[in-house]
């Protein structure tokens, strides 16, 4: 049994998901209604993207350092980088936005505006992370499942959730189908269960639940040449995960699965990195400087198949 104190820890793991100043593993369960709407309802038409995430230019891209730093003009154009090795999983990951931050676009905004309407017609299939729970589960299980995850969530921005549902409504609307995760009644029963160590049984069954659910659209007839794209907390995408967080990612799975046709791209919000213990373990901090090339999307390579992008500050107008 864990010490409260190692289930603190764990909880933390689980607001961070990878990144533990910046946000959480997901967001709190969706309502069967705005799931619904979310995955299969219908939507209104969105303003059309930008010129710029309606097709990148060819990437302007300078050095920047170590791990493959490389610094372009916008964030489409770091984008398209990524994009050119023409994953079958792409595996965003990003850190969420947490109370206070209201005033600065989240990663999750942001993927939406601007990298979202690049996929229209590369990718068929949008994962997020966020519960919709079925129906027929016990009601009273649900609801303590909920409020474990609430309480490792609650220092979050209250918008989280919603950006979320609007990212899978944007991409049903531009043709790439949302899907969101729906736990079985066994899976909260064995969460409760778990007792001080629900936290750690979730975070495990979010990486099990996205791995089958991708690799379930992957094997579909005609999926063929599409891409499957997978979004949420910066942890569960890892593809080579620290030692003892094997269960929580899954990554090397996918990577497997697709004959290492996989990519991980962690989306990172200048404006929330701290200088703090679980930012500086990050393999891309130390060589990272917040105030150079403030008006450039920085993208590190710190491994094969693996990404972080930072975006720029916002121009000054």
């Amino acid at each position: 049994m864990r010490t409260p104190r190692t289930f603190v820890a764990a909880a933390t793991l689980l607001a961070a998901c990878g990144n533990a100043p910046a946000g959480a593993g997901a967001p709190a369960p969706a309502s069967a209604a705005a799931a619904s709407a979310a995955a299969v309802g219908p939507t209104s038409p969105a303003a059309a993207p930008p010129p710029a995430a309606q097709a990148a230019a060819a990437p302007a891209q300078a050095p920047c350092g170590a791990l493959g730093c490389l610094a372009f003009d916008t964030p489409a154009q770091a984008f398209s980088h990524v994009l050119q090795s023409s994953p079958r999983v792409l595996a965003v990951g990003e850190s969420h936005a947490q109370q206070g931050a209201e005033g600065v676009p989240s990663a999750t905004r942001r993927f939406t505006e601007l990298f979202l309407p690049a996929l229209a017609g590369r990718a068929s299939d949008l994962i997020v992370e966020l519960w919709a729970a079925d129906p027929r589960c016990n009601k009273e299980q649900v609801a303590r499942v909920e409020g474990e995850q609430k309480a490792v969530t609650q220092a979050q921005s209250a918008s989280n959730q919603g950006e979320f549902l609007a990212l899978g409504s944007e991409a049903k609307r531009l043709g790439v189908t949302p899907h969101l995760l729906v736990p079985s009644c066994e899976e909260y029963d064995a969460i409760v269960r778990a007792g001080p160590d629900a936290v750690t049984a979730m975070l495990e069954m979010i990486a099990r639940l996205t791995a089958a659910k991708a690799k379930a659209l992957l094997g579909r007839e005609g999926a063929a040449g599409k891409m499957v794209v997978a979004y949420g907390g910066a942890l569960h995408n890892d593809v080579a995960p620290r030692p003892g967080r094997e269960r929580w990612s899954f990554g090397p799975e996918l990577s497997a699965t697709t004959g290492g046709k996989y990519v991980e791209l962690d989306l990172i919000v200048r404006e929330f990195i701290r200088d703090s213990e679980s930012w500086r373990a990050l393999p891309w901090y130390p060589h990272f400087d917040r105030e150079e090339h403030p008006d450039k999307a920085v993208l590190f390579n710190p491994a094969p198949g693996s990404y972080v992008l930072i975006f720029p500050f916002p121009r000054a107008r």
